[in-house]
């Protein structure tokens, strides 16, 4: 069973409101790149960094990250479907930069967690930042975001499933209940 939790125009609301809330906290964009976690998440990105080049006419560096290897659950993967390792685009040198961390769903940390070690190879960070479209809860790992898109409490056993026009052919996020 899903709920629709955002519609389209909750969806690109949010992707507004958050826009603004990172240009309010950064006096200068001039030393800020915003790196999307693929797949979703460097689509999440993307629409950031569309939205702030609109209200401010900069146009941020952007690079998209593949964290699949760095993953800590590839042991568990069945081995008939290894993950495919696709690589990050538009690769950047972070050193002493400020970034912008996008993802879709924070849930365990884990995916944070990679995402932090695949960063390390791009040169270390003067800040790192971490947006997340919808936070469901559930942490592992003492890892919280600096904006959040929605707070969505969950079970473990629902899902939340975020829409994006690239993968999906719309814009909206979705709670899946087990039936």
């Amino acid at each position: 069973m899903e709920k629709v939790i955002i519609d389209e125009n909750q969806f690109f609301r949010t992707i507004s409101r958050i826009s603004h809330e990172i240009i309010e906290k950064h006096q200068s964009l001039d030393d800020l790149i915003i790196v999307g976690i693929k797949r979703r998440g460097a689509e999440i990105a993307e629409l950031l960094r569309q939205k702030i080049a609109q209200l401010t006419d900069i146009t941020l560096p952007y690079m998209e990250l593949d964290i699949t290897f760095y993953r800590d659950d590839l042991e568990y993967a069945d081995p008939t479907e290894l993950p495919v390792y696709h690589g990050s685009s538009g690769q950047i040198n972070i050193q002493n930069k400020n970034i912008i961390l996008v993802d879709d769903v924070l849930f365990t940390g884990r995916t944070i967690r990679a995402a932090l070690d695949a960063l390390i190879d791009f040169g270390r960070a003067k800040r790192i930042e971490l947006v997340i479209f919808v936070d469901r809860g559930h942490r592992e790992l003492p890892i919280r975001a600096d904006y959040v898109g929605k707070n969505v409490p969950t079970s473990r056993q629902e899902q939340v499933q975020v829409k994006t026009m690239k993968f999906d052919g719309c814009y909206q996020v979705e709670l899946l209940k087990p039936e």
